[in-house]
Order: C-alpha cells, then sequence, then structure tokens
C-alpha cells in the first residue's frame, strides 16, 4: 500500500481586526501581526494604550484556528508550522494582500508594521515579496527566517527598523540574541536599533508610545 500526497485548490476567506477609527486626525496606521496562540481581537488589547485620536491599528488573524487547552475552551491561531511552509506562506501571503488591499489607503503616512513573536517571520517574508516599505519597522521577540538576505530588502530607503525583545526572553536566549543581531545588521544595515525592556516573552505595551 503507498500514499500520495495530492493538492486541491479552493476558495478561502478570513477575518480581521481594526482598533480605533481612522479619520483626518490619523498619524500613525498600524499593521500588527500577533504571535502563536494570539487571536487578533486579544492581540490589540496591547495596543490601548497608543492614543486613540492619533493612531489607528489593523490586526490580521492568522487562518489556522486551534484549542489551546485540552477543556476546547480558548482558542488561538497559528500563522505557519514546519509543515508545507513555503506553500502555506503563499495562502498567508494571499490573505495578507487582501487586507492591505482594502486598508492600504489608509497607509500614505504615518505607515507602521509591526511583527511579535511568529508574527515577525510571517512579516518580513510578506514584505520582501511585496516590496512594502513602511516609516517604522518593529520586530519584537521573534525570528528572522534564515533564508531572507540582503537584496530582499534593499528598496527600502527611509524605514526606521527596530528589533525589541525582553532580557528575560526563554526563547531568545544569549547566543540567540547575537544570531538574531547579526541577521538584523546583514538585512537592515548598522542603523537599525535594538532595544531591550525588562521581561520575558510578551509585548512591551508600555514602551510603543515612547517609539513613535
Amino acid at each position: 500500500m503507498s500514499t500520495e500526497t495530492r493538492l486541491v485548490t479552493y476558495q478561502h476567506s478570513n477575518h480581521y481586526q481594526t482598533l480605533n477609527a481612522y479619520t483626518t486626525k490619523t498619524k500613525n496606521s498600524w499593521l500588527v501581526l500577533h504571535g502563536i496562540g494570539y487571536l487578533s481581537r486579544y492581540f490589540l488589547r496591547h495596543f490601548n494604550g497608543l492614543e486613540q485620536g492619533q493612531n489607528y491599528i489593523v490586526c490580521p488573524e492568522a487562518p489556522s484556528k486551534y484549542y489551546l487547552k485540552d477543556d476546547y475552551k480558548y482558542v488561538g491561531a497559528s500563522w505557519l508550522t514546519k509543515e508545507y511552509t513555503d506553500r502555506e506562506m503563499q495562502n498567508v501571503n494571499s490573505y495578507l494582500n487582501a487586507v492591505w488591499d482594502k486598508e492600504k489607503a489608509k497607509f500614505i503616512s504615518g505607515s507602521v508594521f509591526l511583527g511579535f513573536s511568529q508574527g515577525v517571520s510571517v512579516l518580513l517574508r510578506w514584505m520582501s515579496k511585496n516590496k512594502l516599505e513602511p516609516q517604522h519597522l518593529f520586530l519584537i521577540a521573534g525570528s528572522i527566517p534564515q533564508e531572507l538576505k540582503p537584496e530582499d530588502f534593499n528598496y527600502l530607503k527611509n524605514t526606521k527598523v527596530t528589533m525589541i525583545y525582553g532580557d528575560e526572553d526563554q526563547y531568545i536566549t544569549s547566543k540567540r540574541a547575537v544570531l538574531e543581531k547579526e541577521k538584523l545588521y546583514k538585512l537592515f544595515g548598522n542603523t537599525s536599533t535594538i532595544k531591550m525592556f525588562q521581561g520575558g516573552h510578551k509585548m512591551p505595551e508600555n514602551l510603543l508610545p515612547s517609539l513613535i
């Protein structure tokens, strides 16, 4: 008996969440990608500290949903796994492109892209494929994909890149931090900024207002 993997193509729909209203007073439009285990509506809580009248936040939600614990009570979402990563990233790109097409008119000025944890790798892959250039790029507590090269981002001219992680992050050991810094400088140059905060693997929400 033999098995064979076969491929089908089908249409899929997925939602996303926004926070605050977009008005003539909006100074910064954010596109934020959550980490594994989040739903977008919960990830948006980390941005409540930003001035509501000046910040509009768009939060896509990873298409793969799953129960977080055996009691089947809480649901989380994941962008990718090690299974068929390249193909799944194509699906994710299609979804993010659809969100972007709907919202990009609101990112003409003051554009901010942010990835947290798993969202870092997804954001960077999507950016490199679509040649998108935000004013600010925040990479928080995540890993830069190994396959990305400097030429994938040589189109960036004026983007301010900041890597942020906690000094007690259980996933970013001192050895891994060195590797991530090397990848950061290799892709974006030595003008990139690295900031640390006190804490573990979490969103540094109190830090965000001071960075814009």
